[in-house]
């Protein structure tokens, strides 16, 4: 091998990215410097400042807090690529259904209820993401229905609003109970190891 040669191919391997692609999960609109998000960025060395205005600015019509799946891919140059996907499938769910937060124990409780017309919504909305791009509306359908089961959504034909109502009424005592149960169980714990 020539020494011009070698000079070509160590060239070539210094513009080797070996750099993975973050991905994380940033609330709309409430980019930060801090973190977790500030030291991720800054072992990838992307100017934090620039990417927290850029993020906020591309985020300014959605709701503050919704949580947003992106994609940061970073350039030799430290310049980046982001990409922003759709809030999480289980998001979506939680919302339709109208609740904060899923089941402690997905297949023995119901968190909440959601109709099928909120499920084939919400699918259509997650088709639109890059990663589903191949999939089919009854593909996304399906994936859905797992991500239902895991959060103890029930997926049902009608929903009474009044009967719905008193649904997350008693489901607001299970879950006062659930965390009283938690509550005791960190106290004895700690009473046994302090």
């Amino acid at each position: 091998m020539s020494r011009q040669s070698g000079r070509v191919m160590k060239k070539l391997a210094e513009k080797v990215d070996h750099s993975s692609r973050l991905r994380t999960n940033i609330p709309a609109g409430m980019a930060v410097a801090g973190p977790p998000l500030g030291p991720m960025l800054g072992q990838r060395g992307i100017n934090i400042a620039a990417f927290c205005k850029d993020f906020n600015e591309r985020t300014k019509d959605i709701k503050q807090g919704v949580p947003l799946p992106c994609r940061v891919s970073v350039n030799p140059d430290r310049s980046y690529q982001l990409a922003i996907h759709s809030p999480p499938a289980t998001f979506f769910l939680k919302q339709a259904a109208g609740i904060q937060r899923g089941a402690v124990e997905p297949g023995r409780e119901t968190a909440g209820k959601i109709t099928r017309k909120h499920l084939y919504e919400i699918a259509k909305i997650k088709l639109q993401d890059p990663p589903n791009a191949l999939l089919t509306l009854q593909q996304m359908c399906e994936m859905l229905v797992g991500a239902s089961r895991t959060c103890g959504i029930e997926i049902v034909d009608r929903l009474d609003s009044e009967d719905y109502q008193r649904f997350l009424d008693e489901r607001k005592i299970i879950l006062e109970e659930q965390r009283q149960k938690r509550q005791e169980a960190r106290e004895a714990k700690m009473t046994r190891t302090g």
